[in-house]
């Protein structure tokens, strides 16, 4: 009977394979060769690029992908900080436990039993499983170079990852050591030795001068020996940029004229919201020779917070030309007709918004990210407006790629809309998790309860009339919250109960 049941498994992947030949935006055949896929992370990118409607940033490689990419303008990480993020990408689940909503999640996966063993501990995993040739090339999990050590000890030989990839690489350049480089100034510092530093550099130096051009330079390399491969492969490529320091060369910082920058449409704190469901920007208040500390008692001044949005930008541009090396690569070494491209960010960040700086929060600004996804057949772009989770993307991949999916996963192959954007039988609904709360989005609503004794523990945002989410309105509509409610407990996996 096993074979019976692996048959229709394999028919099914046929059908979809089938389906997606014959869609404008699906795959495109090369001599019968599995696609390789191409997945490229970054930190803190917030969809303020040209092709998400920022005019004021300049971020041609990334919007020229888009024009030929299906644009994800919904699509919502599941925990807004970057560990915690990363590990349920990978995992294609929901977070179930409160430690998969810390940055070292990851630690565990060098403690499965055997029993645990037998099942993919990433959907990375699963294609290596599959024939794929697996390598990472920077922070496409939580550490820099893939390996676990604390930020000021010795690198280990323990991967964080330990089954997930062929090969690990990074370069850590003049600072040696890959925390160092993450927290990179161009001198060869970092905030982990100097302690005392600005939240942001201008230096006159090449791309190669912070540790993100060298990271371009090795998937270049990767690309043109992967090239002479007959193995298909899955390459993760991780940049560190925007995060913080906002450090970029000179020549991105040239790009903007910092007094005509836009800042927040969102100011002041959000009403009818307790402030435990925000917070003072401990993480951007560690550069400790910043000109002012952001605090929920006061916004920063217009001056310092273009300053800081200046850098922010600066960082997204230098990125940005990054991926636009990686991507002519793949042009240039014949991989672009088979491989499929995504592009991902592994939260949203508050640039000032309710005087916050940084992510970690359940507020569209924190956890709405990027995502683009590009198949070989597409050569116009299409914006699709479902609601749609990070954890989905693990499983378009597999199914684009007729690979298994993971058992017990918790993503939903988004392949059908990729046919078809108004695809019925879509569920526009994504769930996050932070700060004791659990957090729903829908096509209008997004709904939050809180564990906790600080009140309201609930709110309710209509983005249909405050897209900006500046008023909580859960007071006034409880009988809109029972509706959402059956559908919020869908997702409520039971870590704060």
């Amino acid at each position: 009977m096993m074979w019976i049941a692996r048959s229709i498994i394999q028919l099914h992947y046929v059908w979809i394979t089938v389906a997606l030949l014959a869609s404008p935006l699906g795959m495109k055949a090369q001599e019968n060769k599995p696609p390789n896929v191409l997945l490229i992370c970054v930190d803190d990118l917030l969809p303020a690029l040209g092709c998400y409607g920022n005019d004021e940033v300049h971020s041609p490689n990334i919007d020229a992908l888009a024009e030929q990419s299906a644009l994800f303008e919904k699509q919502y990480v599941t925990v807004p900080t970057c560990g915690a993020s990363r590990y349920s990408l990978l995992r294609s689940r929901l977070p179930c436990t409160e430690a998969e909503l810390g940055n070292n999640i990851a630690h565990t996966l060098s403690n499965r039993s055997p029993a645990e063993k037998k099942t993919p501990e990433s959907f990375i995993e699963q294609f290596r499983r599959n024939g794929y040739y697996t390598v990472g090339i920077g922070k496409v999990s939580h550490y820099p170079d893939g390996y676990i050590y604390p930020y000021e000890g010795p690198k280990s030989e323990r991967l964080e990852w330990p089954h997930t990839w062929d090969e690990m690489l990074f370069d850590s350049g003049k600072w040696a050591h890959a925390w160092d480089a993450f927290f990179a100034y161009a001198d060869g510092g970092s905030r982990t030795t100097k302690k005392q530093v600005k939240p942001f550099e201008a230096a006159d130096v090449p791309d190669e001068g912070y540790p993100d051009g060298l990271t371009a330079n090795l998937a270049v390399n990767k690309l043109k020996e992967l090239a002479q491969g007959q193995q298909p492969f899955f390459l993760g490529v991780g940049f560190f940029k925007p995060h913080l320091p906002f450090n970029a060369p000179q020549k991105y910082w040239d790009l903007y004229e910092e007094d005509q920058l836009t800042l927040t449409p969102t100011p002041a704190l959000p009403e009818q919201v307790n402030r435990a469901s925000l917070h003072n920007s401990a993480e951007f208040n560690q550069y400790q020779l910043g000109d002012e500390r952001a605090s929920l008692d006061n916004a920063l001044s217009d001056r310092y917070s273009r300053k800081l949005l200046h850098g922010y930008y600066a960082c997204v541009s230098y990125i940005d030309a990054q991926i636009g090396k990686v991507l002519e690569a793949l042009k240039e070494n014949n991989l672009e007709d088979n491989t499929i491209v995504v592009l991902w960010s592994d939260h949203g960040w508050h640039l000032g918004d309710y005087r916050v700086w940084g992510k970690h929060t359940l507020f569209d600004r924190s956890l709405r990210s990027v995502l683009i996804l590009r198949t070989p057949a597409m050569t116009k772009g299409v914006k699709i407006k479902r609601i749609v989770s990070a954890v989905d993307i693990g499983a378009t991949l597999l199914d684009l790629c007729a690979v298994p999916e993971m058992p017990d996963a918790d993503g939903r192959s988004m392949a059908p809309l990729l046919m078809n954007s108004e695809d019925r039988s879509w569920e526009d609904v994504a769930f996050s998790y932070y700060r004791r709360g659990v957090t729903m989005t829908t096509s209008r609503y997004r709904f939050t309860k809180y564990f906790r004794d600080e009140q309201p523990n609930m709110e309710l945002f209509d983005h249909k009339i405050d897209p900006l989410e500046t008023r909580n309105i859960a007071a006034e509509r409880p009988s809109l919250i029972r509706k959402l409610e059956p559908l919020w407990k869908k997702g409520n996996t039971g870590l704060f109960e």
